[in-house]
């Protein structure tokens, strides 16, 4: 993998994973608003761990509570805990069909709902509505586009 190639496309990735979570939806579509900073850092653990750990997840996180004007450190929290739990199973993961990595990344999803509900919980603020569930479902049937997208861009391969 070449270093150069890495090195401007994961941090545009980044920008544009943040980005799209602060582009305007419908009220009834919020709810379905996938995470697209975890799948893009999702990604990127996964394929170029070197580049992506779990500091680069804390200042990603972090950079994302203050876009997104979240409780400092939530989303910094909830990055930290996905991209643990796919550093410990990278090694199995990486040579999963794209079929069944969506299916351990909605998993990833739905375990970030619930940390996020978790936090709510413990801190005592509104829990997120019952239709807010179904974003990792859509976050797991985007997953096999996103790869392919980052994977052509990061090795270079056109159309």
């Amino acid at each position: 993998m070449s270093r150069m190639r890495v090195g401007w496309i994961l941090p545009l990735s980044i920008v544009v994973a943040l980005l799209l979570g602060l582009l305007p939806l419908p009220e009834t579509l919020q709810p379905l608003r996938p995470y697209w900073l975890a799948l893009v850092l999702a990604y990127w653990v996964i394929e170029a761990p070197d580049y992506a750990g779990l500091g680069f997840a804390v200042i990603v996180g972090l950079i994302a509570d203050l876009m997104f004007g979240s409780l400092l450190g939530e989303q910094a929290l909830r990055m930290v805990i996905m991209t643990f739990i796919l550093q410990r199973f990278r090694a199995r993961l990486r040579f999963f069909p794209v079929s069944q990595q969506s299916l351990a990344i909605g998993g990833l999803l739905l375990n970030d709902r619930i940390v996020t509900t978790a936090i709510h919980m413990a801190l005592g603020e509104p829990s997120l509505p019952w239709n807010y569930w179904w974003a990792p479902l859509l976050g797991m049937l985007l997953w096999p586009l996103l790869f392919m997208l980052l994977d052509a861009l990061r090795l270079g391969r056109r159309g």
